[in-house]
């Protein structure tokens, strides 16, 4: 998942379909959120983007980063700016989107697109036809047709939620569902790690900038979400930042990914401390858990600030602001 200066978000999510996706290299789902993001000044440039190098390229090969473990993926997308939103779902070089123009809208490890298409690759019915799973009889329902028999589900842990609070939902509401873990939207097991999270406010008014809270840690309901600002001269967070390897790094050398090199970073290794006092000293774990997330509301409160002043933005303001929050946050940690 991410964002860029023009206001555009995409989030990735690993899904299950009918058709494995290749173990061969290729392109990885979160390779097309970084081009998308990189190359899509709104939503649907983004989609184009993706589509367009998922067509001459593919996607395949290792998510995990270790020659000892192999698991691939086809991948859905959330492709979003202030004024549209638009679901992609693939299937190797295939896919079907829809434009979303109301209501909630979430991805999750299963296909959810059904027969309102609005895009999708020129060749997907006849491959699907040529595969036997569409007789090209019934309407095209695109999740029935590339899902697993037994795994077309309700899938979406945060949707319930969502659709509750729809007309009241705040940035404080989209950090309590993604720090829910009784439904199953935070994940904190000994075989997987909810990784980092962000909330993005994208404000209709064009004068008013686009707000993202990232927490650069694992586990969001042990994390502090914190603001950034996409501006001119922003001061780049070498705290946030894996380190580099350079040509030694496993991913420049061929076959790839033979090793797995240290890639945290320092606000990662002051989290890790954190998180083992949260877990195991119940006094000092409530004090500490209390100073961040009154950390955390000064950062909101400051940001909602900002997005109901009738005053321009200074971007001399907040150019070092996830920067200072970042350090902020370390020098407590220590």
């Amino acid at each position: 998942m991410g964002a860029n200066e023009h206001g555009v978000c995409i989030a990735n999510e690993a899904i299950n379909a009918r058709e494995p996706a290749a173990e061969t290299e290729a392109l990885l789902g979160m390779d097309l959120v970084r081009l998308g993001l990189e190359r899509g000044a709104t939503a649907k440039e983004a989609l184009d983007v993706i589509v367009a190098l998922l067509e001459e390229h593919g996607q395949g090969g290792n998510y995990y980063e270790d020659a000892n473990s192999y698991h691939s993926f086809q991948s859905a997308y959330l492709i979003v700016d202030s004024g549209e939103a638009w679901v992609l779902e693939t299937v190797g070089k295939y896919w079907a989107a829809e434009r979303i123009t109301e209501g909630v809208k979430c991805i999750c490890n299963q296909l959810s697109l059904t027969t309102k298409i609005d895009a999708e690759h020129p060749e997907l019915r006849s491959y699907a036809q040529s595969q036997g799973w569409w007789m090209g009889e019934d309407e095209f329902n695109f999740s029935e047709v590339f899902s697993p028999a037994d795994d077309h589900l309700a899938c979406c842990s945060g949707k319930d939620s969502l659709e509750k609070q729809e007309e009241s939902i705040t940035v404080q509401t989209m950090i309590d569902i993604l720090r829910d873990k009784a439904s199953g939207v935070c994940i904190d097991s000994e075989s997987f790690l909810t990784t980092a999270s962000v909330v993005s406010v994208l404000p209709q008014n064009r004068s008013s900038p686009c707000i993202h809270y990232f927490t650069g840690t694992p586990d969001p309901s042990r994390s502090i979400f914190k603001p950034f600002i996409f501006v001119d001269d922003v001061k780049l967070v070498p705290k946030a930042q894996s380190p580099c390897f350079g040509d030694d790094d496993p991913a420049r050398k061929e076959p790839r990914f033979q090793e797995k090199p240290d890639r945290r970073h320092e606000l990662y290794k002051a989290h890790e401390w954190a998180r083992a006092v949260l877990e195991s000293d119940e006094e000092q774990g409530q004090k500490l858990r209390k100073t961040m997330l009154e950390l955390e509301k000064q950062g909101l409160e400051a940001m909602e600030e900002i997005l109901t002043s009738n005053d321009p933005l200074d971007p001399t303001e907040v150019g070092d602001l996830f920067y200072d929050c970042v350090d902020t946050e370390i020098k407590f940690f220590k």
